[in-house]
């Protein structure tokens, strides 16, 4: 008679080992990255989890620094810069953990004040609005990886989870899009932010020019959109 097989993980070891490897690595950047550097690199960590900030914010602040005028009292505070690599893998990590917690705990999660809640909107803006994630589901894993690697606000970690579930992924696969597009995507922003922080340095204005024209994409893209959902609900 062939026994039933066991899980390889229990329910609650499924549940604290997220917060275990979280705490782990934290304790491992406080060690290595020490001072200034490792408080500011914690700070930014924890400030990811806080929207609206995002990665395209997060990471760019994190590698800025220097000489920070404080007003009022006519002095600086010298704020340390974050190597682009260090900053890019950090964030990204917290995307990749936030999704290995729903890989094993995604309906636990949604009894989880506030965050059940944001799971319950999240998913029903996805089953009632094509126009919003529709466009991932003929990509599937792809999908995933993109949606995470583009930095929009809500396409971290945490949306990416819900939306792969939405479109009938199973929760590894997600989990690697999820990986995949963060590292990714992080990395982009960060070496970008790194050139473009280069470019002020030697020449303000043109690096101002790029930073408008930035912003100028990014309200053509946002524009686009509300006119596409909009012409979609018509």
């Amino acid at each position: 008679m062939k026994t039933p097989n066991k899980p390889l993980l229990s329910k609650w070891t499924k549940f604290i080992l997220p917060f275990v490897i979280g705490a782990a690595v934290l304790i491992l950047i406080r060690l290595i990255v020490s001072g200034e550097t490792g408080t500011k690199l914690l700070l930014l960590m924890t400030i990811y989890f806080i929207p609206p900030l995002g990665k395209e914010s997060i990471i760019p602040i994190g590698i800025s620094g220097g000489e920070v005028p404080i007003p009022f009292i006519n002095t600086a505070m010298n704020v340390p810069s974050i190597h682009p690599l260090l900053m890019a893998l950090a964030i990204a990590f917290v995307d990749i953990i936030v999704a290995l917690f729903l890989v094993w705990n995604y309906d636990f999660a949604k009894k989880i004040p506030l965050i059940g809640t944001f799971i319950s909107k999240v998913e029903r803006i996805g089953k009632t609005s094509s126009d919003k994630y529709g466009w991932i589901k003929p990509l599937r894993f792809i999908g995933i990886i993109l949606f995470v690697m583009v930095p929009f606000q809500g396409s971290g970690g945490l949306v990416g989870s819900i939306v792969g579930r939405l479109i009938g992924m199973k929760p590894w696969n997600i989990f690697c899009a999820i990986s995949i597009g963060a590292v990714s995507g992080c990395l982009l922003i960060a070496y970008f932010a790194d050139v473009l922080r280069s470019v002020f340095i030697q020449n303000f204005l043109l690096g101002l020019l790029l930073v408008v024209i930035l912003v100028i994409i990014g309200i053509m893209i946002l524009a686009y959109k509300k006119t596409h959902a909009n012409n979609t609900k018509k």
